[in-house]
């Protein structure tokens, strides 16, 4: 038994086609050691610069730290964003360049980090997961660095991310954003992924409310895979929501000089909708619970209306077989109506008779 369901969870595994990106620890290195990944990437890291006040932006892309470097304006509030965590030489000189610690470095390159808040003596890092829908759930590792006048945000890969609305904010000059510190910056990224998290929350729902349907009204073979991944894409969610719960509010305790006060009330809005992000996956993970119970009973169902025909049928039998077992014997000698030329002919019609008269009876009873 046991076998056989080793047998059975290596096919659901395989069948669901599903992949996790898994990170090896470096045993036996130094802390701070950097992380290197087996599959990385291997295309250059982009840095894209962002410089801006109320009246001046000024945004440059570059593949060389030394170039961002020297466009830097010291007057301007800068955000900073790296597209690629793969290449440490990048990593270890902006490590140079702005003092951070050798610690912040390895959680920047390490993907399996947990999300986190950590107060440094001159920057505060945010370490979270930013989420985004692939036919799956997906998520990307990624480290935000908070400088008095400069943000840093580390992304795992090129592409797409959360951060378009607030760059558009930034280049129109729409809202306070402008206006605003460096730290209203790190808020608005955290709020951006944050927000995220429920577009990927209602790309989710819509494939469990297809599924439910499909439970109902077209219930196949497949649909036990489909709801096993519907679980682990939620429980991959839940993962990730609860440590970065945590960090924001860790953010809002705070006594960082780092963050203002003004400040603390935004990230309380941001607290709220991670609560709401928590309610709708436990929402989603009962839904599954519920589909999950429904294609059980189904099947169940689909198996005693099996079982009730068989025996249905096995009970109508039984007479007549108990009937043709009393003329099986052997005693035709003393069994005077074996005599009679019409005999035989009264046995089929009173066992066709018994049959159907339980067949109408069974009918009558719905139990057939």
């Amino acid at each position: 038994m046991l076998i056989r369901n080793e047998i059975f969870v290596k096919g659901l595994r395989k069948l669901s086609g599903r992949s996790n990106k898994k990170q090896k620890h470096n045993v036996g290195a130094d802390s701070g050691e950097l992380f290197t990944s087996t599959n990385a990437p291997t295309e250059k890291v982009k840095i894209t610069l962002i410089q801006y006040n109320d009246t001046e932006y000024f945004e440059d892309d570059f593949y060389a730290v030394s170039e961002c470097k020297k466009a830097f304006k010291p007057e301007l509030m800068k955000w900073i964003n790296i597209d690629g965590i793969h290449l440490h030489e990048v990593i270890e000189s902006f490590g140079k360049w702005f003092h951070i610690h050798p610690l912040t470095q390895e959680d920047i390159t390490h993907i399996d980090s947990r999300p986190k808040f950590e107060e440094y003596s001159r920057y505060v890092v945010s370490i979270l997961k930013m989420l985004y829908f692939d036919k799956q759930v997906q998520s990307e590792h990624l480290s935000i660095l908070l400088f008095e006048d400069t943000v840093l945000t580390f992304q795992e890969v090129h592409g797409g991310d959360a951060f378009d609305p607030v760059r558009n904010r930034l280049r129109e000059s729409k809202g306070r954003i402008r206006k605003m510190g460096a730290d209203y910056m790190a808020y608005a990224l955290v709020d951006a992924v944050i927000d995220q998290y429920f577009v990927v929350l209602e790309k989710l729902g819509e494939k469990i409310e297809l599924l439910d349907d499909e439970v109902l009204y077209h219930p196949t073979k497949n649909l036990m895979i489909q709801i096993h991944d519907l679980k682990k894409e939620t429980q991959l969610v839940k993962k990730i929501m609860v440590p970065v719960r945590e960090m924001v509010f860790n953010m809002m305790r705070s006594e960082t000089e780092l963050i203002s006060e003004t400040n603390t009330i935004y990230l309380r809005d941001v607290h709220d909708h991670i609560q709401k992000v928590n309610d709708t996956v436990e929402q989603y993970r009962d839904s599954l619970s519920g589909i999950m119970d429904v294609y059980l009973s189904n099947n169940t169902n689909k198996m005693n209306e099996v079982m009730k025909t068989l025996t249905t049928i096995s009970a109508i039998f039984i007479p007549v077989t108990f009937i043709a077992g009393i003329y099986g014997m052997n005693f035709n000698d003393h069994m005077p109506e074996f005599k009679w030329q019409f005999s035989g002919y009264v046995v089929y019609i009173v066992m066709g008779a018994m049959m159907l008269g339980m067949a109408i009876y069974f009918k009558f009873k719905k139990w057939w």
